[in-house]
């Protein structure tokens, strides 16, 4: 058995971040989460949040957009493999959906959590 030779490494980059930027381009909860990423990089470099603040918002930034792709990737294989309407389509569709679902609410909690805090304190030292 022959071993296959393994794409170069720069290459194998551009097809993930080609990936990324199909996913960004089709997908209207994709550019939703983005606009929500910006906004809150946004608000913490207006409310100067600490790095552990830093590090839980970008961590949070990355499950849900890998959660978006994962779930757009789980859509385009289902679909790929059978346009009839079936039980366990739906369910896998539903369930990768479910799931992105799950984060962002977490994300937007802790965000919540981490912002409101942050965003009393500021008003307090303007007013």
């Amino acid at each position: 058995m022959e071993k296959q030779k393994k794409e170069p490494l720069h290459r194998s980059f551009g097809y993930a971040f080609e990936g990324i930027a199909a996913v960004i381009k089709k997908e209207r909860n994709m550019k939703i989460h983005c606009c929500a990423m910006i906004l809150v990089v946004m608000a913490g470099t207006i409310l100067q949040i600490s790095v552990w603040k830093w590090c839980i918002c970008f961590c949070l930034f990355g499950l849900v957009l890998a959660l978006e792709l994962v779930n757009t990737a789980i859509e385009a294989v289902v679909d790929l493999v059978t346009e009839e309407r079936r039980a366990l389509a739906k369910l896998a569709k539903d369930a990768a959906a479910g799931a992105v679902l799950v984060s962002a609410i977490m994300a937007a909690v802790a965000g919540l959590m981490i912002f409101i805090p942050e965003g009393i304190q500021f008003l307090q030292e303007v007013l």
